[in-house]
């Protein structure tokens, strides 16, 4: 499934882009999880459950099992604060 993934923050940093366009393997929200995850290195650590992230699909918050679409948009980025 062709997706368009967008990073922000201390992710974009990590992991040397801003965005890309990969051919990705999956259905649903935590097999993206699982598939970025075995790129090793900086994928592993920034993505390990538990770490605090957000993901959006086409500008929603979304978890888990969150069903994917050829074409979707997704963004993840560190939780946001302000004041």
């Amino acid at each position: 499934m062709k997706l368009r993934m967008r990073y922000f923050a201390r992710l974009r940093e990590a992991f040397a882009m801003a965005e890309e366009t990969p051919l990705a393997p999956v259905r649903t929200l935590s097999e993206l999880l699982d598939w970025l995850r075995l790129r090793g290195g900086p994928w592993a650590v920034e993505l390990v459950p538990g770490r605090a992230y957000r993901v959006a699909v086409n500008q929603e918050l979304v978890e888990g099992e969150a069903l994917l679409h050829e074409n979707d948009e997704v963004a993840i980025f560190p939780p946001v604060t302000g004041g």
